[in-house]
Parts: C-alpha cells; structure tokens; sequence
C-alpha cells in the first residue's frame, strides 16, 4: 500500500478501475502517511478525514457496481486553502481571514467531486497568495522537498508539497504570477497554468482577479489533463500518440534568460537538446514586447491586489507578515489612470507578442532562473526576499501577463524545469506537446 503513495494519480484511477485497489484503503493509506509525518503541520492546515472516508467510500461503491464517474474517480487529493469548502475554515495563509468558514465549496471542487475526486483538506499557502517563496510566518512555511534549508515556492507551496512527499496524489493551486508553476518546479511536478478565465473563480479567494488562474499540481502530464478536465466538469484531451516530430518550438531569449542560475541553465540546455533529439525543430527569438510588458507588472499587480484588499488590511494590518503587507501596500503608489493605461499597453505588448510566436506550436522558458533560496537569510535578509521573490517569478510571470496557457515539466536536475507556452485556451495543444517532451527528457 505504501507503493500507492508515490503512483501517478492517473495510475491509482487505472488501478480502482481493475479491481486492485479499493478506493477506501487508498484514502486510509494516504490519511494515515499525512498523520503520521514529521512536517504535517507545516503542509497541511486542515485534513478532512470525514469528508475524505466518506467520499472514498462512494467512490468504493461505484467503482463495484460500474459506473465510475470519472477515470480519477476515487483518488485523493489537496486544495490549496484558498478554495472554499463547506463548514472548514478558508484562511488563505492568512491571519486577516482566521475563521473564515464557507457555507459553500468553490465551483471547482463542487466539479472535481462530481467527478469522484476524493478531498483529503487544505494546504498551506503564501499569505493572500502573493508571495514567490511560500514562506509564511504567520500560519505555516512548507518544505522543499529538495532541500531541508530551503523554501517550497509559492504561493500554492503546500499543495507541492503535498504531492512532494507523497500526502497527496496531486494538489489543486493557484496561479497569479507563477503561484503553480514555482512550486511544481522547484519540487519536481508537473504544473499546469490555465488561460484566465477557463476555470471558474467562484468560491475561491482572490489576489488579482484579472490574473488569477486555477491548475493542478501533479506527477505526470497525464494526470494535469486529466484533473483539468474534473476541475471544469468536461472530457479530458485525448493525449495518445503524441510526438514531436516535426513540431516547431521558439526559445525565448528577452527576459527569461537573464541571470539564470548554472544549475536551471544547464538543465534548461540539456532539454532543449533532448526535445530536438525528439526530433523538434528549435529557433531562438527575441521578442521585445516581452520586455514592455513585464515593465507594467509593478502597476498591474499591485494596484488590484491593494484595490481589492485594502479596506481588510488597513483594518488590520499588524496582523500580516510584514513583507507581505508592505508588497500590497505598492498598490497605494499607482493612480486609477495609471491602471488603465498600462492595461491598454499591456494589450498591444500582447499583440505584438501573439504575431511573433504564432508560427511556433510553443515556446520554451526555464521556468525559474533559480532554485529554491534559503529559509533562514529570507527571514533576515530584507532585500535578499525581495530580490528572490521577484527573481523566483520572474519567467512565469511573462505567461500571466501575455494571457496565455504554461505548463512545466521536471528535467530530472532537482529543482529544475522546462516551461513550455501556447496561445490562450490552447491548453489541449499544450498537453499534447507537454507528454511528448515529457517521454523525450525524463
């Protein structure tokens, strides 16, 4: 049963599906390994044991009499404590929302129980969700699975860790400005960033409303389309027969490859080389409303993360950690005619960036320049959090402000990942190319 905790969410569902394995000894099994490990507190900041047997037990009774209601039907997973969830306190990492209890879940875990999905509880977060790192004195800081000293990722670090160190078979998080992807990668998943507006934000507490997506964080790419398809309460893409073959991929030079890291920048090349060994077709491009947009970041983020919180944290704002806080409190510095006019440039950064990749089936990005920076200097270092928040999501942040759908796969160098973009509601295409460059660097 132990062997269940590191098997791909995919594979469980294979395996309730044959008969090999009862969905109600897989949640006690994966109830029993989050009860019993050292750093549960810090990973999990409610498990939902009865809802979880409960919900397994169904899922039990379908998987004998036939009639499974999804492939993922009966597997366990987390949510990020940013989702709602009926009668269970949703905190968000923060001491702002302290007994914050939903009367109702959030429409994508109301889609994923629909589809079977058994909920294990909520993982801790990076207050409010704004935070690179996942450290989070206030409430709880998860651990890297890669390195003791180091940070998680945030701001859905719990939910990696999760998945991590096998207390979940994939997490469900958030995606601002990388809130998925650094995670994913600094803890070897897969991440998938959705176009805005693809899930539905009901019931879930937000950061930037504008920027705020929804993505799973998993084992393989076949479990991201497969809880992509739960999470909107459709049919999964068809993923079979998969190549790269003649595909065509852009490596993006503006930004994203700036102050790399030798170990992301080594792995970065050694993929790139295998993708083509793949037999893809790789081109290096400059594209300079990468640039443009990222210098609207500062006024975008900001202005409607403060926009939509001030009035809560002013109220209370001894209560935040104190990065935290001074981060929102930028939003005070940009005016309503600021606002707009960086969204009417960040609109033609986007279309200037559409025209120059549109003749690739993707683009290609380390997807952090760095690995995971270390717990105690974030604690005192003032300017060193700052300049490893901002670095940390600075690659993932170009795909939320250019709208489009990312994925991140591990290289197989710890800490390590490929990011890989599309258009927006392109993610089909983005799955089918995530499992065959998957096959070509793992």
């Amino acid at each position: 049963m132990q062997a269940w905790l590191k098997m791909t969410a995919a594979d469980l569902g294979r395996g309730i599906a044959a008969g090999q394995i009862d969905p109600v000894a897989l949640c006690q099994t994966y109830l029993d390994a989050i009860e019993a490990h050292p750093l549960r507190d810090r990973i999990y900041a409610r498990v939902t044991a009865d809802r979880a047997l409960a919900e397994a037990q169904a899922a039990a009774d379908r998987a004998k009499s036939g009639h499974r209601l999804s492939a993922l039907d009966g597997v366990p997973i987390s949510w990020k404590d940013l989702f709602d969830t009926t009668g269970v306190a949703t905190e968000a990492g923060s001491k702002l929302l302290e007994g914050r209890i939903p009367d109702a879940d959030a429409a994508v875990l109301v889609n994923a129980t629909a589809a079977g999905l058994v909920c294990l509880g909520k993982t801790h977060m990076s207050e409010l969700a704004f935070s690179g790192l996942g450290h989070n004195p206030s409430t709880a800081t998860p651990p890297s699975v890669n390195d003791a000293d180091g940070v998680s990722g945030g701001s859905s670090s719990g939910a990696a860790a999760s998945v991590a160190f096998g207390l979940a078979a994939a997490g469900i998080g958030s995606d601002t400005g990388g809130s998925v992807r650094i995670p994913a990668v600094w803890n070897d998943l897969v991440g998938l960033k959705t176009t805005s507006g693809r899930l539905s934000l009901e019931g879930v507490v937000p950061l930037a409303l504008k920027f705020d997506t929804i993505g799973p964080l998993c084992r393989s790419v076949e479990d991201a389309g497969l809880l992509l398809a739960a999470l909107e309460g459709k049919k999964p893409a068809d993923l079979q027969h998969a190549t790269l073959e003649g595909r065509r991929f852009a490596v993006l030079r503006t930004v994203a490859m700036d102050d790399v890291a030798d170990q992301p920048a080594a792995a970065f090349k050694s993929a790139i080389e295998r993708i083509q060994n793949a037999g893809a077709a790789i081109e290096y491009i400059e594209v300079p409303e990468v640039s443009d947009a990222m210098l609207l970041s500062a006024c975008l983020y900001t202005s409607e993360a403060y926009g939509l919180w001030r009035d809560v944290i002013e109220a209370n704002p001894e209560a935040m950690f104190s990065e935290i806080l001074e981060r929102f409190r930028l939003g005070k510095g940009f005016s309503g005619p600021d606002y707009v006019a960086a969204w009417a440039k960040l609109e033609v950064a986007r279309m200037g960036y559409d025209q120059a990749v549109a003749g690739y089936d993707a683009v290609l990005l380390p997807t952090a320049p760095i690995v995971p920076p270390n717990l105690e200097r974030l604690t005192r270092d003032h300017d060193y959090y700052i300049a490893q928040n901002l670095l940390a999501l600075r690659n993932t942040r170009i795909g939320n402000l250019l709208g489009v759908c990312a994925l991140t796969l591990p290289t197989g160098q710890p800490s390590c990942g490929v990011m890989m973009m599309c258009p927006p509601e392109m993610e089909e295409q983005l799955l089918r190319l995530g499992i065959a460059v998957e096959e070509a660097i793992s």
